[in-house]
């Protein structure tokens, strides 16, 4: 039995097109399925904690959605029992299939699924945050603090996002949201690898750390970043011209991988830990959560069994 968590609503719609592309194929070919619909946030993670909380069985778990469907079903799945995960990318981004190279048409996707005959043991990361009460939530792309997660959040309300979603122009509202959030300031700060290597800095723009190499729709911020090697890879943008964030954009909109950008630094760890003067903007795959001054991050190696 194959279970599917759909987000109807992923892409601006085209979460429930390509459903029924799928849909029409596990009918025709008469495979067995039970399928929930998401209605809202959340509902993708309480979906994954009753389907596996727990179960002994093996269980067969496909998201279709995109990478902030499937971070809320990471975040809800138990690990207890023997788990596989699939996915078919149907958001605007899909930097998680873009890192695991999967195919773009929904029903080569599935193809490759079902019966899963190639499956791949992969790295999540663990993003723990909050003052009163700490909180945890596990991104299977990337998680950070900054600039990024501005965007994030200004986009969950923008009309010009949408449009561009629609047009297949989705990354490019990484660019185009830019301008309201050049106003959030920058700040001092540091980051501690590992919990022995120090590292200060004056205007810090934003920090991102990848389990897998793209973020925003395909900015190329961690080209090292391996989705296997129980690493993160971070990038920390430091400067104090915020003009100079553009080409910096630019070049991991490309995907140029020459020199390194004046301002732009690059680590590798399994577990860091950020703290930041002024509070600054969170997101994990996307999701927002909150400003915090003070965040943590770890890798957990090879823990999740994809179908792909």
């Amino acid at each position: 039995m194959y279970n599917f968590i759909v987000n109807p609503k992923a892409g601006c719609g085209k979460g429930m097109k390509i459903w029924k592309a799928v849909a029409r194929y596990l009918v025709s070919h008469n495979i067995e399925y039970d399928v929930i619909i998401t209605e809202g946030p959340g509902d993708a993670k309480m979906a994954a904690a009753r389907l596996t909380e727990g179960i002994r069985d093996p269980r067969y778990i496909i998201i279709v959605g995109g990478d902030g469907t499937m971070n809320e079903a990471l975040d809800g799945v138990s690990f207890h029992a023997p788990l596989s995960l699939g996915y078919i990318p149907a958001g605007s981004g899909n930097d998680l299939a873009r890192g695991l190279r999967m195919p773009r048409g929904a029903v080569k996707c599935l193809k490759k699924q079902l019966p899963p005959r190639h499956f791949t043991m992969i790295d999540y990361g663990v993003l723990s945050y909050g003052t009163q009460e700490l909180c945890h939530r596990r991104f299977l792309v990337s998680a950070g603090i900054g600039y990024d997660a501005a965007v994030c959040q200004e986009a969950l309300t923008s009309q010009c996002r949408r449009r561009l979603s629609r047009l297949g122009l989705g990354r490019l509202s990484y660019i185009v949201l830019a301008a309201p959030i050049f106003k959030m300031k920058s700040s001092k700060g540091y980051i501690l690898l590992d919990g022995v290597k120090k590292v200060e800095f004056n205007n810090i723009l934003f920090i991102s750390c990848h389990i897998q190499p793209f973020e925003g729709g395909g900015f190329l911020f961690a080209p090292k970043a391996d989705g296997s090697d129980g690493k993160l890879n971070i990038c920390v943008v430091s400067h104090g011209a915020r003009i100079k964030l553009l080409p910096i954009l630019f070049a991991a909109l490309t995907g140029r991988r020459g020199g390194r950008p004046k301002g732009v630094r690059s680590f590798e760890c399994r577990e860091i830990a950020i703290h930041t003067e002024a509070a600054l903007p969170v997101h994990a795959d996307g999701e927002c959560c909150g400003f915090q001054n003070d965040i943590q991050i770890g890798c957990i190696a090879r823990k999740v069994r994809m179908m792909v």
